[in-house]
């Protein structure tokens, strides 16, 4: 094949944790073939976490409607697409396709090497993720890839240019007694908390999460950059009236480029089983995960620096002593 000069397409949709375990395919693909431009078929919301780390040349929009033609059996293709198909090399998709209808679609208008991944792996299997998504990779003769998602983007100060509480002078909740032990974080510094997810199920208590933040301003001196979505705004709300107004910001529903580069000069990430945990290991931070019922073995984010914290209780069985006794590994001077 003739990649080391051709385009390289890689289809990918999921949520923001599958397509950050996917980033190892594209950084293995970068290495193999440095000179090949490299595209992602993707959501560009997820997919700019590529773009902007440099792992790949562009991103285009999956929502095409021309796409659902290529899901019918000889469906009729749009012009464009196919176009757009009939201009790569190699096309990786991980694309949900158990009936190869999208393959033999794009053998019609490209003579691409197509090579098909999981778009989920086999829970049955128990293998991690990310080597799943690098299997197909072998017949490329790649094999020794790192399976570790790494982002690496031009870092903002997690206080710079982050949008205060819209309601402005925040109030203290009730005072909480230290947690006995030495003092953590005494330089200073920045924490990230994310106390929300994509389910409710894997979230810790609230009443934890306002237990801990208490706790946490209580016995160190750094602040605190709070992370939330759109479907966490009442939740973040209430745990921001916990903080120091003076020690704190928030970063609520930024783009996930701008969200990376708040993170990664932070000290640490404190999260549950979402993407968000995910991102903050994949830009290198020292990272605690409250685990609930998820299968770990399969999806646990990877990173040189994370641990998971879980109880044969579920998440409610993680007491705050336990949660902060952990955090003080990453935020000990």
């Amino acid at each position: 094949m003739t990649t080391h000069r051709g385009k390289i397409l890689v289809l990918r949709g999921g949520a923001i944790g599958d397509f950050i375990l996917t980033l190892p395919v594209l950084a293995a693909l970068r290495r193999q073939f440095p000179q090949a431009p490299l595209e992602v078929l993707g959501y560009p919301h997820i997919a700019q976490l590529a773009l902007a780390s440099g792992l790949v040349d562009e991103v285009r929009p999956i929502e095409s409607r021309g796409l659902a033609g290529f899901f019918a059996r000889r469906g009729e293709l749009e012009e464009r697409l196919a176009d757009y198909f009939a201009g790569f090399a190699l096309i990786l998709s991980f694309l949900y396709d158990p009936d190869g209808i999208l393959r033999e679609n794009v053998a019609r208008c490209s003579e691409a090497q197509f090579i098909a991944g999981p778009h989920r792996p086999d829970e049955r299997q128990n293998t991690h993720a990310s080597d799943v998504f690098l299997k197909p990779l072998e017949r490329l003769a790649i094999f020794d890839a790192d399976p570790v998602p790494r982002l690496k983007l031009a870092a903002h100060a997690p206080g710079a240019q982050v949008a205060r509480h819209p309601c402005g002078d925040l109030t203290r909740g009730p005072e909480t007694a230290p947690f006995a032990g030495q003092e953590v974080g005494a330089a200073g510094g920045w924490l990230a908390l994310h106390p929300g997810s994509g389910s409710e199920e894997k979230n810790w208590p609230e009443e934890n999460w306002m237990r801990l933040i208490q706790c946490l301003q209580t016995t160190t001196r750094l602040d605190f950059l709070l992370v939330g979505g759109e479907a966490e705004r009442e939740r973040v709300r209430r745990l921001s009236a916990r903080f120091r107004p003076d020690r704190f910001q928030l970063a609520q529903g930024l783009p996930l480029a701008e969200l990376a580069r708040r993170l990664q000069p932070c000290a640490g990430f404190i999260g549950h089983d979402s993407g968000i945990s995910h991102l903050a290991a994949a830009v290198g931070l020292p990272t605690l995960v409250l685990w609930g019922r998820t299968n770990e073995t399969i999806w646990r984010p990877r990173g040189d620096h994370v641990t998971v914290l879980r109880s044969p209780e579920g998440l409610p069985g993680l007491s705050v002593e336990r949660v902060f006794e952990e955090s003080k590994r990453f935020l000990s001077p």
